[in-house]
């Protein structure tokens, strides 16, 4: 299970977030200056991107690893693409280390399934409750 708390208060976008178990991680989001923020973290589509580049990367070290292949490191690259039709998110896989051309596709495909690329292209269901504290 995942869980976040954000916050925005009185400072234009500025959005303090807490995440994790016992909502020990502090996050902080913003919008850009062209945007009218203060640019004083990452806007929510970055924080999305980021949260797919760190669950490729986990899933794919960990399949690396349970498969005994030398996988030394991996960039993941990405872009969210909105103002295309439709959007899009490009993904860039760049493994290092010894692997051969099969391993290699086979992370490729492997990053297709991640829990988080799952999510986004499967869509899961948002329910919002409004309550008064």
């Amino acid at each position: 299970m995942a869980i976040a708390h954000a916050r925005i208060g009185t400072a234009r976008y500025l959005t303090s977030i807490r995440t994790g178990g016992d909502l020990k991680h502090a996050l902080t989001a913003d919008e850009p200056d062209r945007l009218g923020g203060a640019d004083a973290g990452p806007a929510p589509f970055d924080l999305l991107v980021s949260a797919l580049g760190a669950c490729t990367a986990i899933t794919l070290t960990m399949y690396a690893e349970k498969k005994g292949w030398p996988l030394e490191g991996l960039d993941v690259r990405l872009e969210y693409l909105g103002g295309e039709t439709p959007p899009r998110i490009e993904r860039i896989l760049v493994p290092a280390g010894p692997l051969d051309d099969a391993q290699r596709a086979r992370l490729a495909d492997i990053a297709e399934r991640t829990p988080v690329t799952l999510a986004i292209k499967n869509g899961v269901p948002v329910h919002t409750t409004l309550r008064s504290d």
